[in-house]
């Protein structure tokens, strides 16, 4: 009698933890999702009935999960988003993205940059920009500006050196902050300069915001080429149009006998595009005076806009404009 009663007393309670698990799941179908698993633990597909419509519970799953995506939402003044990738650090995407933003406004297009990279925030002193931004009367954030180009970083709230130390909520609430609670303008276009890799910030910018297209940057190494092509394969899950590679530090050539030089290797990018189906968007050579111009906050497109390594990035630019939809208004 006693071993029946240790039965049935069991039996209830797996009953009620599967009848928990069950309202976890239909409350937060993310978790679900995160699990990597049906939301109850079946042996065989069974079928819901509803009225008169029948649904496995594979269509029901899916749309449970759908339905706890967050909504994409457009952010307002601003046009057009494109996002700045890179698989790894160190790949000159920034620079990159400091650059493609002037090449746009030397079209004249109205633009904007958001640095994202909240634990190391470039785009102040690449751009020249330092100080607060004041608060409009509807308490949102103005940008600063520089090269006609309005700019908004989480490196103009906190001192240069001081090392940011949060958790990943507090990151999310500080890519929301900046997106949302900034007043933008009219804007053709707003590049976002992404941190290194495929973590929270580049997932829940894509969720969040509708983004026309995405640009990844990597040198031709192949380490680099292989987390590039992590964040193109990132971008596609999430369905958010990748543009193309761009390939960084493509060649090395002496200012003195002007002996070309491969460091990271010839070509790597123009292979892994490829593969993937993609274009290689621009070629940047590893040049001096990007990196000095960058330092100095005096970008190279707008510094020596009839240089080469200039030239090469007002290319990139032209590029990628004639991959994105078309403006309109």
């Amino acid at each position: 009698m006693l071993g029946l009663a240790r039965a049935n007393s069991a039996q209830k309670m797996c009953s009620s933890a599967r009848a928990r698990l069950h309202r976890v799941c239909e409350r937060w179908p993310a978790v679900c999702h995160i699990l990597q698993g049906p939301p109850l633990a079946t042996s065989a597909p069974k079928v819901w009935s509803s009225g008169s419509s029948v649904e496995s519970i594979q269509d029901r799953q899916k749309r449970l999960m759908a339905r706890g995506l967050p909504k994409q939402k457009v952010i307002p003044g601003v046009k057009q988003v494109i996002v700045v990738a890179s698989g790894k650090g160190g790949v000159g995407k920034s620079t990159t993205a400091v650059n493609l933003a002037l090449g746009l406004a030397a079209d004249n297009l109205v633009v904007g940059l958001l640095d994202a990279d909240v634990y190391g925030p470039s785009i102040p002193r690449m751009m020249n920009l330092r100080g607060n931004p004041e608060l409009t009367d509807s308490n949102l954030m103005r940008p600063l500006v520089n090269f006609g180009i309005v700019c908004m970083s989480m490196g103009f709230l906190v001192e240069e050196a001081a090392p940011i130390v949060w958790r990943g909520l507090m990151v999310m609430s500080a890519i929301e902050k900046l997106v949302r609670q900034v007043d933008w303008g009219h804007l053709d276009y707003l590049v976002i300069d992404l941190p290194p890799g495929t973590g929270d910030v580049q997932l829940s910018i894509s969720q969040n915001v509708p983004i026309s297209g995405a640009v990844i940057v990597s040198t031709p190494q192949d380490i680099a080429l292989l987390d590039a092509q992590r964040a193109a394969e990132m971008f596609r899950k999430v369905n958010v149009p990748v543009l193309g590679i761009v390939q960084n530090m493509s060649v090395f050539q002496c200012p003195k006998c002007k002996y070309e030089t491969h460091i990271f290797g010839a070509d790597g990018a123009k292979v892994l595009a490829t593969q993937l189906g993609l274009d290689v968007l621009g070629d940047i050579p590893l040049h001096l005076n990007i990196r000095e111009t960058s330092d100095k906050g005096q970008p190279i497109v707008v510094s020596h806009p009839d240089s080469p390594e200039a030239k090469a990035y007002l290319k990139l630019t032209a590029e990628v404009v004639k991959r994105l939809p078309a403006l309109h208004g």
